[in-house]
């Protein structure tokens, strides 16, 4: 992969989850050798942020908290969390600083920690109204979405397709760094799209799909698996510090002797996950 797609691809990871993934922070726990590993032997603690749902919140409502349930569960542990916004300083505040052992959501690829096998796979999605004339589009190149009022939000991959395909013109952009305490730019977009002021939106599928599922009437989500130009899909694991090599493979063995549950509980959260061929998995 050249250096030039390999950065735009980066760009991309840190804007799929919407500021989910930290800015750049230290690699490595400090102080700390390669070989050293401080995992809680009797708590499965958990680096979140307190205000992210559909991923986690304090409350424990987010699909990552259940997932964090699931895994204590099986090892015998309590689960104990560090709240952290998911911003700058994420890593350093949370992982690194030895506070938890364990980020629940982190896309594979992302260099400021070391991470699992994927547990789910998700691309970004349309959304548009069931019942509507745009229910059967299947790809932003589609000469029935010229013209509509399609809500985006602004530096996430989508955007650069919709600008090549002639549909930024007519779209309501939505901000991509927010204060989670007072705004929800993923939400507005979904009530506007249920209340007919815009005709589709676009966003990263786990979060369309579990808004959507919330909606005032009924939303149809189309994973983009056909688009072109700009990365749209990601496989989504768990990160750990890099010295904790025992812990990966732990929570590898995890993933593997329970991907069925872990499906059935994105599904729930009307999380849009596919197979490796870009199929939605459905139960």
């Amino acid at each position: 992969m050249s250096s030039i797609a390999l950065t735009g691809r980066r760009l991309a990871l840190a804007a799929c989850l919407l500021g989910l993934v930290a800015v750049r922070a230290e690699a490595q726990a400090p102080g700390l050798g390669g070989s050293v590993e401080l995992v809680d032997p009797k708590s499965f603690r958990v680096c979140a942020d307190p205000r992210s749902l559909p991923f986690s919140d304090e409350a424990h409502q987010g699909f990552e908290d259940k997932l964090a349930e699931l895994f204590a569960q099986k090892l015998g542990k309590t689960v104990s969390y560090t709240y952290y916004p998911r911003a700058i300083g994420f890593v350093r505040n949370t992982l690194n600083a030895l506070k938890c052992d364990v980020i629940m959501g982190d896309a594979q690829g992302d260099d400021l920690v070391q991470t699992t096998t994927p547990y789910y796979h998700a691309y970004y999605a349309l959304v548009v109204p069931q019942g509507s004339d745009l229910e059967t589009v299947a790809s932003l190149d589609d000469p029935r979405l010229k013209g509509r009022h399609i809500g985006v939000v602004a530096g996430t991959p989508p955007a650069t397709v919709m600008a090549r395909n002639g549909l930024i013109a007519d779209a309501r952009p939505f901000p991509l760094m927010v204060d989670t305490r007072s705004d929800a730019p993923s939400k507005a977009m979904i009530d506007e799209i249920a209340g007919g002021t815009l005709d589709a939106g676009v966003l990263w599928g786990p979060i369309g799909g579990y808004y959507a599922t919330h909606a005032a009437k009924p939303l149809k989500v189309i994973p983009l698996t056909h688009e072109q130009g700009a990365p749209m899909d990601f496989r989504i694991a768990m990160g750990v510090r890099r010295s904790d090599q025992n812990w990966k493979r732990t929570l590898n063995r995890l993933i593997a002797d329970n991907q069925d549950a872990i499906n059935r509980i994105l599904i729930a959260y009307g999380v849009p996950i596919v197979d490796e061929q870009g199929r939605a998995i459905t139960q």
